[in-house]
């Protein structure tokens, strides 16, 4: 593999699981889509004393890193059966999980993990360990929630928050749109602390109207490098979490991005991205602006 392929590559943490498992299906059939490599990667955290086996440490050691190395083997091996299409490739790193995957998401396209990990992988998705992967990787990280195989003719859904930092969440969407041959649905929420009944009809006009020249601009150049994308805009006044979670139910992937200072600002600090992770129905990708 060249490191222009390990670039491209899509990286799928794996565990044994059955949301890993899904995690690669989903990782696979990306590949695919992409005409990149599948690179499968197990984290091995070893510790020393903590077998409970001090006296045959080393031979334990070697023992349970060899059962990691056999299971990886065995998933790469079926997922070459079902997708032969696939270029598939598989290590086992001696490392902290969320050590060896930020430091794969560096030299990768996309990193996929499932929403529960046991094992090498328990509690990724959980608490700190998530947000801190998806903060730090250095490329979008997909989170395969759900059944990890939604309708093939549903949705992708985008958040956009109207800032430059939503250019790159654009990308990865339209891309992920464009390679599935589905409609993208653009969502744009803001949300205003006055009731619409204390607010004038003509100044709730004159916001969605603003608003809505906003989502226009930030879409303009993305429909031009896409024409074959057909987009439809949603424009909300209601919080982003409630519009996207709804929109993720009826969709096969949600694209969010994190760094931006408007309405979808902390995506992956706040309560917009847990509320993703925790309850989304469909798969979730995070991206961060590179660079």
């Amino acid at each position: 593999m060249t490191s222009t392929e390990q670039d491209r590559a899509v990286v799928v943490g794996v565990d044994g699981a059955e949301s890993a498992d899904l995690a690669v299906h989903w990782g696979a059939a990306e590949a695919v889509r992409r005409e990149v490599p599948l690179r499968l990667v197990t984290a091995f955290p070893w510790r020393p004393g903590e077998s409970g086996h001090l006296q045959h440490g080393d031979a334990y050691r070697r023992e349970l890193l060899h059962e990691r190395e056999l299971h990886l083997a065995r998933v790469a091996q079926e997922v070459g059966e079902v997708v032969p299409d696939v270029d598939v490739s598989h290590r086992v790193v001696v490392g902290e999980p969320i050590a060896v995957l930020g430091a794969e998401s560096r030299r990768a396209g996309t990193l996929v993990i499932g929403d529960r990990g046991l094992g090498a992988l328990a509690g990724v998705l959980v608490g700190s360990s998530a947000v801190a992967l998806a903060r730090g990787a250095g490329c979008p990280v997909v989170v395969v929630r759900g059944d990890g195989a939604p309708a093939a003719d549903l949705p992708v859904v985008v958040g956009v928050d109207g800032t430059p930092t939503s250019e790159d969440a654009l990308a990865f969407a339209f891309d992920a749109a464009s390679s599935r041959r589905v409609p993208l649905v653009a969502v744009h929420a803001w949300w205003a602390d006055l009731h619409p009944t204390l607010q004038r009809q003509s100044d709730l006009r004159a916001t969605l109207e603003t608003e809505g020249e906003l989502l226009a601009e930030r879409l303009a150049g993305w429909s031009e490098k896409y024409p074959a994308v057909t987009v439809s805009r949603v424009l909300s006044r209601r919080p982003a979490t409630e519009v996207l979670l709804a929109q993720g139910a009826h969709a096969q992937l949600v694209v969010v991005g994190c760094g931006g200072r408007g309405a979808l600002a902390g995506l992956v600090l706040g309560s917009v991205s847990q509320a993703l992770l925790h309850h989304c129905a469909c798969p979730v990708a995070v991206v961060r602006p590179r660079g």
